[in-house]
């Protein structure tokens, strides 16, 4: 990867790209994952590349299920593992959560290197590789695992694609999603919707989970009960705007 220097402004963004176009290079990132990544970037300008208060609420909900959850999966696609592999790991550790690979542009072989690269940050198991259950889709994410995705109680999705939300939450899956654009499908569609950067919400709920294995079972499942994603989407989307507004008045004259 290119050399940046960590007092650059940019610094974070700038080393995101890189891991991504490094995962193209190595085989596990899609050439569409950038611009999918392009895109992402640009919801995080408008609330401030920070987690933001609403963030942290559905990421706090988000960990409580995992914790609760009989059989919790993480689904990893070619640009997380690229940009957070051992974030995936840490919280599927602390959570006991399995890590399944699941892919929209699906080749043995991407799904090989991604395997590895897990394997490589620290993962003992990642399931994908055979995929034996299928989803009512018509595109390669229908292909699951029947010890992950497919018997999953809890599912967390980043960077997911909407109509797979869809079909996981109709099978009656709680499904938490990290999705930097509040306005999305998958973000109006899933059980618990985090608007934040993959990176920074895999990190926040890897420290979260730390804490909250501790709690009682009660105060988690309180945790839950009392979540609710329309008022997290709905703050999500204020905080863009609050933000928004914060930066009109700065190159108001």
């Amino acid at each position: 990867m290119t050399d940046i220097p960590q007092d650059h402004p940019r610094y974070e963004s700038l080393l995101a790209r890189e891991k991504v176009a490094a995962g193209v290079k190595m085989g596990i990132t899609s050439i569409q994952g950038l611009i999918a990544q392009g895109r992402g970037e640009s919801f995080d300008y408008l609330i401030g590349e920070r987690s933001t208060e609403s963030a942290l609420y559905a990421e706090r909900a988000a960990v409580a299920a995992l914790l609760l959850a009989e059989n919790p999966v993480i689904s990893v696609n070619g640009n997380v593992a690229a940009l957070a592999p051992e974030k995936v790991v840490a919280l599927a550790d602390i959570t006991g959560a399995k890590i399944e690979v699941n892919l929209f542009h699906r080749t043995d072989t991407r799904v090989h290197l991604i395997i590895e690269h897990l394997k490589a940050s620290g993962a003992s198991e990642v399931l994908g590789k055979n995929p034996d259950a299928s989803l009512d889709l018509s595109h390669d994410r229908r292909l699951v695992s029947s010890k992950g995705i497919y018997t999953a109680d809890v599912v967390l999705v980043p960077l997911e694609d909407g109509d797979r939300c869809e079909k996981l939450v109709k099978m009656g899956k709680t499904v938490i999603t990290i999705d930097l654009n509040p306005l999305s499908r998958t973000s109006r569609t899933a059980t618990i919707s985090i608007v934040d950067n993959v990176t920074r919400a895999l990190g926040n709920m890897a420290k979260l989970a730390q804490e909250m294995k501790k709690e009682k079972k009660e105060e988690l499942v309180k945790l839950i009960t009392s979540y609710d994603n329309k008022k997290a989407i709905a703050g999500a989307i204020s905080e863009i705007q609050e933000h928004l507004k914060t930066m009109i008045a700065e190159v108001e004259y």
